[in-house]
């Protein structure tokens, strides 16, 4: 955090938004200690205390806490900096009254070098006040202050120092999360194992940031090995696996920022999400892009902040956001449908996007790209842009091999070539749901599901591609020169056994 700077700036109104308010006020301490300034703290409980003395002025009112500042800030005193913690609850009110006293102060310190920082949460400051604060970055922890949290955990359980390899796996582990919530991890994995167990450190991470809503940890247990066809995306992402290394940072290589996969539902794509994941040998975080959104004033751009903090704690790692234009289809009418909310979250995620310096690989997957906005396309949000198609009759036949195996029957009792042949313009998601279907049929019946359960299944079944012929068309339309395809398709060839290629989206 710059603090220090900012405030050897003179600048008179700062802003720290962060839920680790112990961290940030011992900061926020050490920031005035190295500039020689004098800190006061105001809470609606305590009042405005003297931090250095010790001394309480009761006042419970932020109206009244400010008015007490005009001696303070007096031109002959030495330079002091005034913490309000929580005062976005006060803001909320719309009260004229502190909003003009508010800038009076701001007025005041900036005369005579003094200071305001504002604490919290969340911060959404009205209009008249925008431009009267500058926000300040507060990071989640690195990994030499979790460092610090798990010394301390390791001495009060009196425990041995762990070895360097275990150590950086911990500390890898519990990034992304508050100091208060490694300390909860480590003190957990010491009561479960009775020494700091990475894998239960990484387990609460977890559950943690799914608790949160906003992003998941999601486990990467496949690779590009695990998915048959999309021979050209595996292909580019076998060229960036390593671009996350520090050979390739030594070399100048600048780490990629991003794919965004459009294509039929149930062709792939989310799969492809979480195989980069594990090709790249990354963490994985799934982002529900529609739980950004909140009802409160602020919350939604807080919620995006809090979104990317995390991300970047816990870079490198790949970031998927699955169907992002339910996210942003919105941005255009914002204006009159939400006050300008979802404009200004989407034109935040562009400029991250645009700007990033944290090695961030994000994977976007969208079935309907007309609903995206035409900016969030261009070059330079993401490094490329593929198009998943339907699966040709080769891939068909392999997806049948790997459904039947996966549902523990033999893929040599069936001919797959002819299922691959009896469901034409099926999906890998609609192949598995009709062996489903027959596994239910024969189960009923007493037996194996055959050809007969399998063929009466396909026929029960109408695809994808039949029901939205005319907007899958579109897509391909769409897609054709502008996108790459994923994937060579040879209309003449024959399908044959051997091939694997993963069913599920």
């Amino acid at each position: 955090m710059n603090l220090t700077t900012y405030l050897r700036a003179g600048y008179p109104g700062l802003v720290v938004i962060s839920s680790e308010e112990a961290r940030a006020e011992a900061e926020i301490a050490h920031a005035c200690t190295s500039t020689k300034r004098k800190l006061h703290a105001w809470s609606s409980t305590e009042g405005l205390v003297d931090t250095g003395e010790g001394r309480v002025t009761p006042c419970s009112d932020p109206l009244e806490a400010l008015q007490q500042l005009d001696g303070l800030f007096a031109a002959e005193n030495p330079q002091h900096v005034v913490l309000l913690r929580d005062l976005q609850l006060h803001l909320d009110q719309s009260d004229p009254m502190l909003v003009r006293r508010i800038k009076d102060t701001l007025r005041m310190a900036k005369t005579n070098g003094h200071a305001l920082i504002l604490l919290g949460c969340r911060l959404k400051l009205p209009a008249e006040l925008e431009h009267e604060f500058t926000d300040v970055d507060f990071d989640l922890p690195d990994t030499t202050q979790l460092g610090t949290v798990l010394d301390g955990i390791l001495k009060s359980a009196k425990l041995k120092k762990v070895d360097e390899v275990t150590r950086e796996s911990v500390l890898q582990s519990a990034l992304g999360l508050t100091t208060t919530e490694a300390e909860n991890a480590f003190a957990l994995s010491v009561v479960e194992t009775k020494a700091i167990d990475p894998k239960v450190i990484a387990r609460e991470k977890a559950r943690t940031l799914k608790r949160n809503g906003l992003v998941e940890v999601v486990e990467a247990t496949t690779g590009l090995s695990d998915i048959g066809g999309l021979n050209h995306l595996k292909e580019w992402l076998t060229g960036r696996a390593g671009a996350f290394s520090d050979s390739a940072k030594t070399y100048g290589l600048p780490a990629p920022k991003g794919l965004l996969i459009v294509g039929i539902p149930g062709t792939g794509k989310s799969l492809t999400a979480k195989a980069t994941a594990g090709a790249f040998e990354l963490p994985l975080l799934r982002l529900d892009m529609g739980r950004v959104f909140g009802g409160i004033v602020g919350q939604s751009e807080a919620n995006l902040r809090s979104v990317i903090q995390t991300a970047e704690a816990i870079a490198p790692c790949v970031l998927w956001i699955d169907e992002i234009e339910k996210g942003f289809s919105g941005s255009k009418s914002s204006g009159s449908t939400d006050g300008g909310t979802s404009s200004r979250v989407f034109g935040s995620f562009l400029s991250w996007m645009q700007e990033k310096q944290k090695p961030v690989f994000v994977v976007a997957t969208a079935n309907d790209v007309s609903q995206l906005p035409p900016e969030f396309l261009r070059k330079g949000r993401f490094d490329e842009m593929f198009f998943v198609d339907l699966p040709d009759a080769l891939e068909r036949a392999a997806i049948w091999d790997i459904v039947i195996a996966r549902h523990g029957r033999k893929p040599t009792d069936f001919d797959t070539v002819v299922l691959a042949r009896a469901c034409e313009q099926f999906t890998g998601a609609e192949i598995e749901a009709v062996f489903i279907d027959a596994m239910h049929e024969a189960y009923f019946e007493g037996k194996e599901p055959g050809p007969r359960e399998i063929l009466e299944a396909i026929t029960r079944t109408v695809p994808l591609a039949q029901l939205m012929d005319g907007k899958i068309a579109a897509l391909r339309h769409w897609a054709k020169g502008r996108a790459r395809e994923a994937a060579s398709h040879p209309t003449a060839a024959k399908p044959t056994r051997g091939r694997r290629v993963q069913s599920m989206n």
